[in-house]
């Protein structure tokens, strides 16, 4: 009797463990889902609240990654195209060669001048200055060094390098401007290396010692803040970004207005990679400069081009053109299988100067362009 007793007062212990046990479980459950309640419910509140000040959701991701990327020093701009040369040779001396060798001929009969006229057409240098081009050669050769190589190379250099216009202004104009930073804008389309040129852009104007903002104003690519926000961070260049699918004109204002305040000496806005062929993507571009310039004048607007379009890359530009007023142009990769005929007949097609020439995939591989090496390197290679 007294070992039925003991085993019934064990069953109810044990009973009683399991009941305490199975209802501390249940408050502990209780308990997670409340905490998961307010971490998702101010979400739609913060997002809100974003949109008209684009300035804080750029302050975080650039406090965050700072600490994490060792601070670069950009190569100087001074003589980066000169040590990119071979790199352009390489590229775009088959032209040279080509032309050289034709027009070296003793004999240079009507055969001859039609291969050196196929040869500048499918350097993508245009119609119009391949006839003109055409024109002077065939005069200066004849009179001047029929049959001398060395004659040939200095006539070609000559008149190539008047096609290229040496004289025309090619300074990228993004100093501070008096008591304002310099605005620069970044146009093109999608897949030119828009992004990347901004940031290799404000490599450049911190090594000319230039304070730099740049604005994440490509609010349509998940990845163009971030990727933005990397440049800027290698360099300790300040970016103004906002949210995902934002207004870019409200990103592109707080940039310059962050600029004014913090008094960086430029200010560099990528724009949102667009179709020519849009006209509602074109129309909010030219919405962008309009907003921006109800504070500040816009002292650059660059348009990217990819090299390797050729002649589709002018139907881009005029299009640009009309909705911008475009005041030069930079050509990527131009190391690849671009044909350097592109810088002459994108020039003449604007009236406005190739200003930067993207040679390479490092991040110092941009760089000013200059008239003169660019020819040498086609001639001499």
């Amino acid at each position: 009797m007294d070992s039925l007793l003991v085993y019934v007062v064990l069953a109810a212990v044990l009973l009683l463990v399991l009941v305490v046990g199975a209802v501390a479980l249940v408050r502990r459950r209780g308990t997670s889902v409340v905490e998961v309640t307010p971490r998702s419910s101010p979400q739609p509140v913060e997002t809100a609240t974003e949109a008209p000040a684009v300035e804080a959701p750029a302050a975080e991701p650039a406090e965050t990654t700072v600490g994490v990327l060792e601070r670069e020093v950009p190569e100087p701009a001074i003589g980066r195209l000169q040590r990119l040369r071979a790199r352009l040779a390489r590229s775009q001396g088959a032209v040279g060669r080509g032309l050289l060798t034709l027009l070296s001929r003793s004999d240079l009969d009507e055969a001859t001048w039609d291969e050196v006229e196929e040869l500048l057409l499918t350097a993508d240098l245009g119609v119009a200055p391949t006839r003109d081009l055409m024109e002077r050669l065939r005069t200066r050769v004849k009179v001047e060094s029929a049959g001398d190589p060395a004659g040939v190379q200095r006539i070609l250099r000559e008149e190539m390098l008047a096609l290229v216009d040496p004289a025309m202004d090619r300074q990228v104009h993004a100093q501070r401007q008096g008591d304002r930073a310099g605005v620069v804008l970044v146009v093109g389309v999608n897949g030119t290396g828009k992004t990347t040129t901004t940031g290799k852009l404000a490599r450049l104007a911190v090594a000319s010692g230039q304070g730099v903002v740049l604005g994440a104003a490509d609010t349509f690519r998940a990845a163009a803040a971030d990727q933005l926000q990397t440049w800027g961070d290698r360099v300790g260049a300040e970016v103004v970004r906002g949210p995902e699918g934002g207004d870019p004109a409200a990103v592109a204002f707080e940039a310059v207005a962050a600029a004014s305040a913090s008094g960086a000496d430029t200010v560099i806005i990528d724009t949102a990679g667009r179709l020519h062929t849009k006209t509602g993507l074109m129309d909010e571009l030219g919405k962008v400069k309009r907003v921006v310039e109800k504070q500040s004048p816009i002292d650059e607007v660059l348009l990217v081009l990819d090299a390797t379009t050729g002649q589709n890359g002018l139907v881009q530009a005029r299009v640009f053109a009309e909705v911008v007023d475009v005041t030069g142009i930079v050509l990527t990769k131009l190391d690849g299988t671009a044909k350097g005929g592109i810088v002459v007949a994108v020039q003449r097609e604007l009236g406005v100067p190739v200003k930067l020439v993207g040679l390479g995939e490092g991040p110092d591989d941009l760089a000013p362009f200059d008239a003169e090496v660019f020819v040498d390197a086609l001639i001499e290679a």
